[in-house]
C-alpha cells in the first residue's frame, strides 16, 4: 500500500477518534434522530453567562421562535442555531412573551449582529398586550424596549406578509388574529387568557404571553415569566390539561411555577432556561436559579427537570458551560423524548443539584 495512503488512513483514524471523544457522533446521531419527529421544541442556550429565554418550535416546515434573550449579542448564537432547522429563512411565527431584556434583546441585536427581526423574515409576530417599560432613558436615549418596538414595526412595514398581533388580539380573535392556529393536522398553537393582558401590574413578568401547544393527547405549556398572581388568573380563566412539558416559569425562580399551577398541570417534564448557579440577581444560594423553592415544588410531580446552562468560574469559558445544553423535546404524538447537546441526565442527577439542592428530594 502506498505510503501516502497509509498516512491518510492514520490521519482519518486520529480525526475520527478525536471527534468520538468529543461526543460529535453522539450529538450528530441525536440530531438525526429528532429531525423527523412531527413536533420539536428546542430550548436554546444563549451564548453567555446570563439568564434568558429562547425557544424554537418546529412543526414540519413551520418554525416558531419564542423570545430571544439574554443579551443583544445573543442574536448571533440564536441565528446560527435556528438556521440549522429553518432552511428557508422564514419564521412563520414569532412570540415575544414580555418586554424584559432577557426575553427581547436578541430581537434587536446590536451594531455587529443583526437582530432576529432582520436576520429572518418573520411572518406573524405576537407579543405582550401591555408593558410598563419607558420608551427613553433619563438621558433621552431610546430604551431597549423602544428599540424592540421600532425593529418590530420596521419588520411589519417591510413585508406585506408580516403582521403583528397582541396576545389579547389572539384571545379575542380580533384584528385578524386567532386564538388557535393549526400548525399541522392534530397540532395546534393555543393562546390562553390571563388578567394582566388587560390590567396594570407593577411586575413586568405578569404581562407574559401564555400559550399551550397541543399534539393529540400531549400538551406543552409556556407561561413566560408569569408570577404567582398571573398563574392564579391563568388557572381560573382556562381549562388547563395535564402537561407532558412545562417550560418553567421565570427561569426556575421562587416566585413562579407555584403550586396552584403545578397541581393543575402535573407536568412530566420541566425545562428551565437559565444559567444555573449564576449570582446575576442574588448571592443567596437558595434563590439563585433554579431556586430551592422551585425544586421543592416541582419534585412533587417529576424529577425530569432539565436546565440549559451552568455558571463557571473559569473565565476562559466565558463564565458559562453547558449543563443539559440545548434541550430538544420531541414527539410524533405518542412517546415524548428528550435529547440534549450537553448532559443527557436530568438536572436532579447533576453535581450542582446534589451539592446545593439535594434537600429538595
Amino acid at each position: 500500500m502506498p505510503l501516502f495512503v497509509v498516512i491518510l488512513l492514520i490521519v482519518l483514524a486520529v480525526a475520527c477518534y478525536i471527534l468520538y471523544t468529543q461526543g460529535f457522533f453522539d450529538k450528530w446521531l441525536k440530531k438525526k434522530e429528532i429531525v423527523t419527529d412531527d413536533l420539536q421544541i428546542h430550548f436554546l442556550e444563549t451564548g453567555n453567562q446570563y439568564t434568558g429565554d429562547c425557544t424554537l418550535i418546529k412543526v414540519g416546515n413551520t418554525e416558531i421562535l419564542v423570545d430571544a434573550g439574554s443579551r443583544q449579542a445573543s442574536a448571533k448564537t440564536i441565528t446560527e442555531y435556528v438556521k440549522n432547522y429553518c432552511s428557508d429563512g422564514v419564521l412563520e411565527y414569532v412570540i415575544a412573551t414580555h418586554a424584559d431584556q432577557d426575553h427581547i434583546a436578541g430581537f434587536v441585536g446590536n451594531s455587529s449582529v443583526k437582530g432576529i427581526f432582520e436576520a429572518f423574515e418573520c411572518r406573524t409576530i405576537i407579543d405582550f398586550a401591555r408593558s410598563s417599560k419607558p420608551l427613553a432613558t433619563k438621558s433621552g436615549n431610546d430604551t431597549l424596549y423602544k428599540q424592540y418596538l421600532d425593529k418590530r414595526d420596521a419588520a411589519v412595514a417591510a413585508s406585506e406578509q408580516t403582521v403583528h398581533y397582541t396576545a389579547l388580539d389572539c384571545w379575542n380573535n380580533a384584528n385578524g388574529a386567532q386564538r388557535t392556529y393549526e400548525l399541522a393536522p392534530d397540532i395546534t398553537l393555543n393562546f390562553l387568557y390571563q388578567k394582566f393582558y388587560e390590567e396594570d401590574t407593577t411586575d413586568e413578568n405578569n404581562y407574559s404571553v401564555c400559550f399551550l401547544l397541543t399534539q393529540g393527547n400531549n400538551n406543552y405549556l409556556f407561561t413566560g415569566d408569569l408570577e404567582k398572581e398571573g398563574e392564579k388568573s391563568l388557572v381560573e380563566k382556562n381549562e388547563l390539561p395535564r402537561c407532558k412539558l412545562f417550560k418553567a416559569g421565570h427561569h426556575g425562580s421562587k416566585t413562579s411555577s407555584n403550586d396552584i399551577l403545578l397541581e393543575k398541570i402535573r407536568p412530566e417534564i420541566v425545562c428551565v432556561c437559565c444559567c444555573c448557579g449564576s449570582t446575576e440577581y442574588t448571592k443567596n444560594i437558595e434563590n439563585v436559579f433554579p431556586t430551592q423553592d422551585f425544586c421543592d415544588r416541582v419534585l412533587k410531580y417529576t424529577d425530569k427537570i432539565y436546565v440549559t446552562t451552568m455558571y463557571s468560574d473559569d473565565e476562559s469559558t466565558g463564565n458559562h458551560v453547558s449543563l443539559n445544553g440545548n434541550i430538544i423535546v420531541s414527539s410524533n404524538g405518542g412517546e415524548v423524548k428528550v435529547t440534549c447537546s450537553g448532559s443527557s441526565e436530568p438536572f436532579t442527577k447533576s453535581e450542582w443539584y446534589l451539592t446545593y439542592r439535594k434537600k429538595a428530594a
